[in-house]
């Protein structure tokens, strides 16, 4: 009988094949006055090591020091998405509210010019799509997403093509080169190893003249100085980059976009209270988990409840930004 071995974790003092060398120099600006954001660990398995988040002094981006490889990268991705992704969200947002959020986006996007095409990057099941063919009828949507959620969503007829991967992997871009439209980015951008890349290969399978719209966590939120390391954003392991609004919009200016809109309001999610609160419970006896059920609901009626004010000041968490590609 073939001996099996366990899968590696990431420790704290070794650099193995789930981590790159530590970095001294920001991956955004060059620039080498660091200094440490956070320290996590993997907040709800509870397995050995230490994910940090650098950050840069001069141009405020935000990035896990050292960064995980592309095997660790894979292995949280596929680990986390299957079995905890949809229980803890479940916990802070209801399949409902979910839903809902997807439609008021599609809806804003409506004020777009009808699109032939649309590729929504980072889709996962592909429930946006869903939700944006009530308002594009005629458009065609396709998914891609690191897991093989995509591929699940094909089954399920959200999109019509599915592809693997990110962007920036050699030759898919190549292969769907001034194909779309529309690209859309929710959430997505933190995930990649390579923002400018993944920016990069987004605009070459983008149509002169199509549009670009990226939502991000916003690393200046309030609610990440306040919550600290329970800070649901942070993502720890899995995001590997914070871009400070101001940064994503001066690249997307210089890779030749106009940017048409930029939005801190109608992004904003309400769970930093329930989540922090949930991500600290994971930590907890079972008991006190139980105990504290209660707790969970009153942070989730605060968050829903002071939304419409915290969305218009610096407490929004995350940001939005559509950019039109130029033509010539």
């Amino acid at each position: 009988m073939p001996t099996t071995h366990p899968t590696p974790y990431v420790t704290p003092d070794t650099t193995d094949t789930f981590q790159e060398p530590r970095r001294e120099n920001c991956p955004w600006c060059g620039s080498t006055r660091l200094r440490t954001r956070i320290r996590a660990s993997d907040p709800l398995r509870h397995r050995p090591g230490t994910f940090v988040l650098d950050q840069c002094r001069d141009c405020g981006h935000a990035f896990q020091n050292p960064r995980l490889t592309a095997e660790g990268l894979a292995f949280f991705h596929r680990d986390f998405y299957e079995r905890h992704l949809a229980e803890f969200t479940a916990r802070i947002l209801s399949d409902g509210a979910v839903r809902r959020r997807h439609r008021a986006t599609a809806y804003k996007l409506s004020a777009l010019p009808e699109p032939e095409s649309w590729l929504d990057v980072g889709t996962g099941h592909g429930h946006f799509p869903e939700a944006a063919k009530e308002f594009f009828p005629y458009t065609s949507f396709d998914g891609l997403d690191p897991t093989a959620r995509v591929a699940q969503a094909q089954l399920e007829e959200r999109v019509e093509e599915a592809h693997r991967g990110y962007l920036m992997t050699p030759g898919t871009a190549a292969r769907l080169r001034a194909r779309y439209d529309v690209i859309t980015m929710f959430h997505h951008l933190a995930h990649a190893p390579d923002p400018r890349a993944e920016l990069r290969a987004a605009l070459t399978a983008l149509r002169p003249g199509g549009h670009l719209v990226i939502e991000v966590p916003d690393p200046r939120c309030a609610f990440a100085a306040l919550l600290g390391k329970w800070w649901y954003p942070y993502g720890q392991p899995r995001h590997l980059h914070l871009v400070p609004r101001a940064n994503l919009r001066a690249e997307l200016e210089n890779l030749g976009c106009t940017v048409l809109v930029t939005d801190r309001s109608a992004p904003h999610i309400p769970y930093d209270l329930a989540a922090a609160l949930a991500l600290a419970l994971a930590h907890a006896h079972p008991l006190s988990r139980a105990m504290a059920a209660p707790l969970l609901d009153v942070a989730a009626i605060m968050d829903h409840a002071l939304a419409p004010l915290l969305r218009r000041t610096p407490f929004s968490n995350a940001y939005r930004i559509v950019a039109r590609k130029n033509t010539g």
